[in-house]
């Protein structure tokens, strides 16, 4: 009698190497969210719009980081459900999209409230300002140490990291906003950073977003190139030919792939095997992969499709 055969993620356990860092990844949301609601209530009661423009980027960011930790929790649980066969991976996918979207529109926002200020800009008092910047830079501070050494080895911490420094950057261009206000009293310093900060977040939300795109298209992983991976197989001995060769990413970090191999008749089914899997994964990094042996003719050849 047959045994199911898997190379998944047991229930419970972690996802990836980012579910070691679950813990890490929550202090750096609460951490974010101090900052979040200091830089809101600050911002409405100062009208100050680099606080505000700031504010709006650490939420994307916090809501991001959130977003992750959803989408891990979530394939940690993905093989409760037998007919999930590909789990709930691409909800960190989605995630980032909407995401995406979103910077879209609070970039905008920002733009466009800047536009309608630089005319006619409100005075701001810069010290409460520059108290919340440093508030932020001291937060954004202690996330970036705690999420480090994750940085490395995860690339869901990673993003989060870099979203963590991002916020550290907004923090500085909001202290210094401040620090002009109140030393040369120049009121166009506020709008011009909000500007600033608007224009750093765009290019980030559009590379953020295409990113997502490509894997939901199914794309090849940018950084695989399927004519390497094809003329790699084709060099396996005994490998007559290569077709229906598929790379495609399921989430970050994990790259998934299929292939039939044509095989000469008298090739050994199980080392023909076992080479190609091998290329795959040290040549390529593809360690999740179906291979099919086939021949050239006859019982075993796969059927033709015509898509």
């Amino acid at each position: 009698m047959g045994h199911g055969h898997g190379h998944g993620i047991e229930p419970g356990s972690p996802a990836s190497a980012s579910g070691k860092h679950l813990g890490r990844l929550w202090i750096a949301v609460g951490l974010g969210a101090v900052t979040l609601v200091t830089q809101v209530v600050v911002g409405l009661s100062t009208s100050s719009l680099a606080l505000l423009s700031d504010s709006a980027h650490v939420f994307t960011d916090v809501f991001g980081v959130l977003m992750a930790i959803v989408a891990i929790t979530l394939a940690q649980r993905q093989s409760r459900k037998t007919g999930r066969t590909f789990g709930l991976y691409r909800a960190e996918v989605f995630a980032a999209l909407f995401n995406a979207v979103l910077l879209f529109g609070v970039a905008g926002w920002i733009l466009y409230e800047a536009a309608q200020r630089i005319t006619n800009p409100p005075e701001v008092p810069g010290i409460p300002v520059m108290l919340v910047a440093l508030l932020g830079l001291a937060m954004n501070l202690i996330a970036f140490l705690l999420l480090r050494s994750g940085a490395k080895e995860s690339l869901n911490v990673r993003g989060a990291y870099l979203e963590v420094m991002a916020d550290m950057l907004g923090s500085i261009g909001v202290l210094v906003s401040g620090l002009v206000t109140v030393v040369f009293g120049w009121r166009y310093a506020d709008p011009v950073i909000a500007v600033a900060i608007g224009l750093f977040v765009l290019p980030r939300a559009f590379t953020l977003g295409r990113h997502a795109v490509r894997i939901l298209l199914q794309h090849a992983p940018s950084g695989i190139d399927v004519a390497a991976v094809e003329k790699a197989l084709t060099g396996v001995d005994d490998v007559e030919e290569v077709h229906d060769l598929h790379i495609w990413t399921l989430t970050s970090g994990m790259e998934v792939a299929s292939a039939h191999l044509t095989v000469a008749p008298e090739a050994e089914t199980p080392r023909v095997l076992a080479a190609a899997q091998q290329v795959l994964r040290d040549e390529f990094g593809l360690e999740h992969a179906t291979v099919q042996v086939e021949p050239q003719e006859g019982e075993g050849r796969c059927r033709e499709v015509n898509w």
